[in-house]
């Protein structure tokens, strides 16, 4: 999926004494959007946004060692004849010994007449250095101004974590003007370095440059020109857990210096095998209890009482990631904790006063969702015709943002209509739901409208499976195990009057370790390529059925 942008220049930085400016260039091809304010919360505003960084350049898949080198050295030690070695060391010391005065002035004549290529090279380095680095940021954050706050997003490198941080205007002081909208902002790793020299004693003054959309003739500075080739398994993952945020959730609310616990034990211990999830024992008005697997190391949150009505066990697993929100413990009131369910995406809501950042996570650091089975949470949650959609549309862009019952009484439409044409804007790129705030709110992620049709599923297989559950042609006949170690899962599956017969063993970690169907896809491709539409159908309907 192709995307492109054009900036008028580059972010930039002016940093004296006793100020800072910090000037965003957005992107020219949308809609002009800016913002000019002084900040009057520095250090929350600092650790916030660096914070909002850590998502970015977050990566924690599985990464192998390469063992090549050391194969290569261990191969050549086979072949050294070490005695006779030992024969010529003494000779070749001697001889060394002669050599080694020449060799020093030859290697100081040799560094000095090559100096000049050495320090020239240096800087070619750091300058790659620094490109390479910018790769990271596959998808320029999102920065979106409304009339009572303004928001960044964006999206990790491994496809798994989501950050959203929202700064209401008392962050900020002698705001000159803006203009409400959604832009992309160029924003280089530099810029990170930058955010860490913002000190309460120096004014800074944020700037989502206006100039930016200024026209300019042929003959003066031209835009920067970035085409983007986004992975779809990136933009589909970005909006299966902004889809998710909308959703009902389990909710509860810890101390920081719980979450701080939580993070201090991952810092402590790693894991060498499985299972890695980590359990939230949930007694009404007993402490938040959180297990931690396989060692088994229990955390009561005494700050922390549940104050809901029904008693649960909910597992989640990528919990290092976590470690994202150690910076906002010293600054942050309270971490509000929104739980989907057990291998479904979970959000972490900081409370910092005036700013909120929220962390959202997909049920699995890897965020496989053939293999998770969440496929079906871009699924349309209610019909509704594209007139009473576009009238919903265009009557939450009238106030920018707007609870989904305020909404509907406005309108004079049905709760569950209002919701139904908000999800599928949402899950479009069109909207979003803010936890903080529980409000709908326009931010449309692109210029152009995104393609649903391929983003919704990761291959045709994905599709098919949807059809089966909608049909009603999934039936789980066998259920045996234990969730807690392996589960053992059998299945029919009805398909254009043929019956085929899927099985699968989920582990402890909630990921199929292995699977069989009497399809003739999965005869020749076993799980090599995924597995079958029918393999994918048992396993969302056991999942249904469940929650």
């Amino acid at each position: 999926m192709e995307v492109n942008y054009a900036y008028k220049g580059s972010t930039a930085v002016v940093d004296k004494g006793d100020r800072t400016q910090m000037s965003f260039s957005p992107d020219t091809k949308r809609e002009p959007t800016f913002f000019i304010g002084e900040l009057r919360q520095n250090i929350a505003f600092r650790e916030a946004i660096s914070a909002l960084h850590d998502v970015v350049v977050s990566d924690l898949r599985f990464k192998p060692k390469d063992k090549t080198a050391y194969k290569e050295w261990a191969a050549k030690q086979l072949e050294i004849d070490w005695q006779k070695v030992a024969v010529q060391k003494q000779e070749i010391l001697n001889r060394m010994q002669e050599l080694r005065t020449e060799l020093n002035n030859l290697y100081d004549n040799h560094y000095q007449r090559l100096k000049p290529y050495y320090d020239a090279r240096e800087k070619f380095r750091q300058y790659v250095f620094r490109k390479q680095l910018d790769i990271y940021f596959l998808f320029d954050p999102v920065i979106t101004v409304h009339p009572d706050e303004i928001f960044f997003e964006c999206f990790s490198v491994d496809e798994s974590s989501y950050g959203r941080l929202g700064a209401s205007y008392e962050v900020f002081k002698n705001i000159d003007e803006f203009a409400c909208g959604t832009t992309n902002i160029d924003y280089s790793h530099d810029l990170y370095n930058e955010f860490q020299k913002i000190r309460n004693y120096k004014t800074t003054k944020l700037e989502v440059d206006p100039s930016g959309f200024e026209v300019k003739t042929t003959n003066e500075e031209s835009f920067k020109e970035v085409k983007i080739d986004l992975p779809d398994s990136w933009v589909r993952g970005f909006l299966q857990v902004s889809s998710a945020m909308s959703l009902p959730a389990t909710k509860f609310d810890l101390h920081p210096m719980d979450v701080h616990n939580l993070c201090f034990v991952l810092r402590r211990h790693k894991e060498k095998q499985g299972p890695r999830g980590m359990r939230y024992h949930l007694t009404p008005g007993q402490p938040v209890r959180v297990v931690f697997e396989p060692w088994n190391i229990e955390v009561v949150c005494s700050r922390s009482p549940y104050l809901g009505n029904d008693e649960q066990t909910i597992r989640v697993w990528g919990r290092r990631r976590l470690h994202i929100l150690e910076r906002l413990i010293s600054i942050a009131k309270k971490f509000t904790v929104h739980l989907l369910g057990t291998g479904m995406p979970s959000f972490y809501v900081a409370d910092l006063g005036d700013l909120s950042f929220t962390l959202g996570l997909s049920g699995w650091t890897s965020n496989d969702w053939a293999q998770a089975g969440n496929f079906d949470l871009m699924a349309p949650r209610a019909e509704v015709d594209n007139l009473t959609k576009q009238q919903i549309f265009n009557a939450l862009k009238q106030n920018w943002a707007e609870p989904p019952d305020v909404l509907a009484r406005r309108l004079n439409l049905d709760r569950s209509v209002v919701l139904g044409a908000l999800s599928s804007y949402t899950q479009a790129g069109s909207a979003i739901f803010d936890l903080n705030k529980q409000v709908y709110r326009v931010r449309e992620l692109s210029r152009e409208p995104l393609p649903m049709d391929k983003l919704r599923f990761a291959n045709e297989r994905e599709e098919k499976a949807t059809r089966f559950l909608s049909q009603n042609a999934v039936e789980v006949t066998s259920c045996t195990g234990d969730a807690a170690s392996s589960l053992i899962l059998q299945g029919v599956v009805k398909d254009k009057g043929n019956i085929y017969h899927p099985s699968l063993t989920i582990d402890s970690d909630q990921r199929i370790i292995q699977a069989d169907c009497t399809c003739n896809w999965h005869l020749q491709n076993k799980l090599f390529k995924g597995p079958c539409e029918h393999i994918l159908a048992l396993r969302t309907h056991h999942d249904r059925q469940r929650r």
